[in-house]
């Protein structure tokens, strides 16, 4: 399996970015969205299951962050509205488990770069 991060960028306080992960070899494996700020432990931002029904969410994502996925296109998405500096951090897609613990994961993609300015 592969995961493949991509769509994160610069952009200014109150703005929105989609991230994507192209997954290979992981069809309809449950997926999740974890970060790292600079200085920072990882921490999970969403959950998404196999089908896509079933979402989950940490309490800062809530609201402005949205988990979906397109098994045709073996795809999963992070739309991240109403951006803070506070959601500076590395954001890495993984699979293999549906929930917030990074420790049931079994893979893990590269991760990518989302910078909040002020």
């Amino acid at each position: 399996v592969q995961l493949q991060a991509s769509g994160g960028g610069l952009v200014q306080t109150g703005g929105s970015l989609r991230l994507s992960c192209a997954a290979s070899g992981a069809s309809r494996a449950p997926m999740g969205w974890f970060r790292q700020a600079p200085g920072k432990e990882r921490e999970f931002v969403a959950t998404i299951s196999g089908t896509g029904a079933g979402t989950n969410y940490a309490d800062f994502a809530k609201g402005r962050f949205t988990i979906s996925r397109d098994n045709f296109k073996n795809t999963m998405y992070l739309e991240m509205n109403d951006l803070k500096p506070e959601d500076t951090a590395v954001y890495y897609c993984a699979a293999g488990y549906y929930g917030s613990d990074s420790d049931g994961y079994r893979w893990w993609g590269q991760g990518t770069l989302v910078t909040v300015s002020s």
